[in-house]
């Protein structure tokens, strides 16, 4: 357990220092004077979402089966004789080009459906393939530097390095080094690609990047197996991506670019409740995946109930830290009026979000075990909700249909995983704690909201952030709610201490 705390510690800081360059970046897009509009602001976000679609397309599944069946081609072969990497990487190249062939079939299906709305898309269309390509090969090797514990260099990257690389542009595109937004756009759409190159020159320098074109004798044992794995993942990521994107989809759709782009702040600050939840799974499935091999049921226990209580109580106190500012914080950084209408966007997946990580790694428990055909099951009733849920609320309702659509899917699904682990493993994340840590966490939210509710500004929200940072911080710590917080307090006492001794 202390090598999956190590390693989520250390990912989750680049990924809230990502967060942090992320909204430098969002502020920079959204800011009253911008040289982005609300528009052009929706179109760097599409091509994130769209960017996914690809690869949940284009990886044909091999990913998942990278992260399931790399621990036997370790333990069984040398690893200059390991041609899953190549057979991986075959596989994606070919799944890409059938994509290719899709956008280019469909493409006047795409220019009837989004043509009046988000001419911007249609216009940029075909740019997006070099950014969907780049995030397929970047996860292509980011699953395989997992395997060999390096999690925190793939959380660098991916969640550092690439908004870093955004940033860049933005300051050129300000500064007039880059004249016009369309050279933005075109350079942003090889961003991924850098990440990509920069991970595989990294897993060179390791001799992790081998290349054979030998069919090893795992490949030779295992194949049906790794295809048929393959082939439900491939179903079920490409459910749940679309799953997890069509409510932007659907709104570029139905309301056009500038409310997506409004839609999007909201989904951004949003991503800040999940992300303790990345450095986690970055960390826990490699683990995971050997534990169900060596059938050590009490370890993936162990892990499940562990992150069910500690992504619980860091996406609780985020978004309630979130909520009691963001009203200030669109006000006080002076942003376009028009983006005060993604409060209650934020409020919505926000709560979404909690309800995903509170339930814990029960996905990637489910996608790394013998059952993983489960994963497709729920992701088809995933979607089977998803979809007509957001078309019909987000045109009833506007934007903010879509936020209640994730609340409804998210608690549907992640029910479903539940009472499925409960039943077949007799496990499952919650405890008496799990109550307690909700009931602290919204109590410390009406203390500082009714006590400090008046205080506005830079130094109102500083105030009401660390009231709320202490009171919740604390009561987790004095309480004891997860066997992990401990531990980790007492390495920071620890190093406060070494600085502060002479």
């Amino acid at each position: 357990m202390s090598q999956i705390r190590k390693q989520s510690i250390i990912s989750t800081v680049f990924v809230y220092a990502g967060f942090v360059i992320g909204f430098i970046n969002t502020y920079l897009f959204t800011r009253a004077g911008s040289l982005f509009t609300t528009s052009e602001y929706g179109l760097t976000s599409i091509f994130i979402v769209v960017g996914n679609l690809m690869f949940a397309f284009a990886n044909m599944g091999m990913v998942s089966a990278v992260a399931k069946f790399y621990p036997y081609y370790h333990d069984n072969i040398d690893k200059k004789k390991n041609d899953l990497l190549t057979l991986t990487f075959i596989v994606n190249l070919v799944g890409f080009i059938l994509v290719i062939i899709a956008g280019i079939v469909f493409k006047d299906l795409v220019i009837r459906k989004f043509g009046e709305r988000s001419p911007e898309f249609v216009k940029y269309y075909f740019w997006i393939f070099p950014f969907g390509f780049s995030i397929t090969i970047f996860s292509l090797l980011e699953v395989f530097a997992w395997n060999i514990g390096k999690s925190i260099v793939t959380n660098f990257l991916r969640e550092l390095f690439f908004r870093v690389l955004t940033s860049v542009l933005i300051f050129l595109f300000s500064f007039k080094l880059i004249n016009s937004f369309d050279t933005f756009i075109k350079i942003y759409a090889f961003t991924y690609g850098l990440l990509a190159v920069v991970l595989a020159i990294y897993l060179a320098s390791k001799n992790e990047l081998n290349i054979t074109f030998r069919i090893s004798r795992v490949t030779q044992k295992f194949y049906k197996k790794i295809g048929s794995f393959a082939g439900l993942i491939y179903m079920y990521g490409i459910v749940l991506m679309i799953a997890q994107f069509i409510d932007a989809i659907i709104i570029m759709s139905l309301k056009g670019m500038e409310a997506l782009g409004i839609f999007t702040l909201g989904s951004v600050v949003s991503g800040l409740v999940q992300a303790p939840q990345r450095g986690a799974v970055t960390a826990s499935t490699a683990v995971l995946s050997r534990a169900w091999k060596d059938k050590d049921y009490a370890k993936i226990n162990r892990i499940y109930h562990r992150s069910g209580i500690n992504l619980l109580i860091a996406s609780l106190g985020i978004f309630l830290l979130i909520w009691l500012n963001y009203e200030d914080g669109v006000n006080t950084f002076h942003l376009k009026p028009a983006y005060l209408a993604s409060q209650w966007i934020f409020f919505f997946l926000g709560m979404a979000r909690v309800i995903d990580l509170g339930t814990g790694v029960n996905s990637q428990i489910i996608s790394t075990s013998n059952y993983w055909q489960f994963e497709l099951i729920s992701g088809v009733v995933l979607l089977a909700i998803a979809i007509p849920l957001n078309y019909i609320l987000v045109k009833k309702f506007g934007i903010i249909g879509a936020g209640y659509s994730s609340v409804i899917a998210f608690s549907i699904y992640n029910l479903m995983r539940i009472i499925f682990l409960q039943r077949k493993f007799n496990m499952q994340p919650f405890s008496v704690k799990t109550v307690y840590a909700i009931l602290l966490a919204f109590f410390c939210y009406a203390v500082c909201y009714y006590i400090l509710g008046g205080f506005h500004q830079l130094a109102g929200m500083t105030l009401k952030s660390l009231a709320f940072i202490i009171l919740y911080g604390g009561s987790v710590i004095y309480f004891k709610l997860s066997p992990d917080v401990a531990p980790v307090w007492k390495v920071v006492l620890r190093r406060v201490r070494k600085l502060m001794s002479p």
